[in-house]
């Protein structure tokens, strides 16, 4: 397993921005398949955004689609969200992922996770 920090949090107003980044203590962070969920409050862990292991692919929610962006920098070992257009229902712990194998859309594929991120969008 890889240890993962997640940092950049914080409260936005509806249709702002926010930049989420995920620090790795992986050496060789180019070997894992990387991936953002969330989770509300009540609600379960859901996919977000997933990225191969060199960044060449990617796939998203339905519900981020054209929002969101996923991207990593493997020479910082760091996996990043960039959030545009927030909105209320935004709102959720925001959670990286990573995996050597796995790259799909449930939480329980995926063998290392972060402590969390808060992200809150005001109405």
């Amino acid at each position: 397993q890889v240890q993962l920090v997640e940092s950049g949090g914080g409260l936005v107003q509806a249709g702002g921005s926010l930049r989420l980044s995920c620090a790795t203590s992986a050496r060789t962070a180019s070997s894992y398949k990387m991936a953002w969920f969330r989770q509300a409050p009540g609600k379960e862990r859901e996919f977000v955004a997933a990225i191969t292991k060199a960044g060449l692919n990617t796939y998203y929610a339905d519900s981020v689609k054209g929002r969101f962006a996923i991207s990593r920098d493997n020479a910082k070992n760091t996996l990043y969200l960039q959030m545009n257009s927030l909105k209320p229902e935004d709102t959720a712990v925001y959670y990286c992922a990573a995996d050597l194998a796995y790259y799909g859309t449930s939480w329980s594929g995926w063998g290392s996770w972060g402590q969390g991120t808060q992200v809150t969008v005001s109405s």
